[in-house]
């Protein structure tokens, strides 16, 4: 699939807009990784490695975190980058007015109903955010807090399971090795 110049506008758009968002957010890994670092990652990963060719998609996934993480509105994705990302987005950002444990099963019950494009952009999510917590977690989460994320993701990823052969075998890869990681790990501290 060719794009065109829209299209490569568009992109370039969305990324200035993620980076000027997200450009005072740190990820909580002991190095404090530049938070758009991640969103950056999921739109690498899903078009490198899923194979993903719809542009509304790859701008979702830069795109995905803004909402729920920073002021901006679904109106304003809306306006700037169009119906189909606006929908993507909203389909995968959490209501932070929500405690995390509902917010967590939420995920969980919708992840099945979302959009084919949604479904993506969440799968890029999970696979990103596995890898970083077994290699590189958050300062302050321990060893069964880690291995907790890995079961929940899992229990979301079941039902974007069918979307995209290609995520599901990098997520299951990746799961494995982050398992693996994990135990290795535990059994070293004891």
């Amino acid at each position: 699939m060719q794009f065109d110049d829209k299209d490569i506008s568009r992109l370039l758009a969305a990324v200035k807009f993620a980076s000027e968002k997200h450009k005072f957010q740190k990820r909580k890994d002991k190095q404090g990784s530049p938070y758009i670092n991640h969103p950056i990652k999921v739109a690498e990963l899903i078009w490198n490695k899923g194979e993903v060719r719809d542009i509304d998609v790859i701008i979702a996934a830069l795109l995905h975190d803004t909402v729920e993480d920073t002021d901006t509105s679904i109106e304003e994705i809306k306006k700037l980058f169009g119906d189909k990302v606006a929908l993507y987005v909203s389909e995968v950002t959490d209501d932070k007015k929500l405690q995390k444990e509902e917010r967590k099963k939420l995920q969980i019950k919708h992840s099945p109903n979302i959009s084919h494009g949604a479904k993506q952009v969440k799968f890029g999510d999970k696979i990103s955010n596995i890898s970083d917590i077994a290699e590189s977690p958050p300062c302050n989460w321990d060893f069964d807090r880690r291995r907790q994320y890995l079961e929940w993701s899992n229990n979301v990823v079941k039902g974007l399971r069918g979307s995209n052969d290609k995520l599901e075998a990098i997520f299951d890869d990746c799961l494995t090795k982050s398992e693996i990681f994990l135990d290795n790990e535990y059994k070293n501290t004891k």
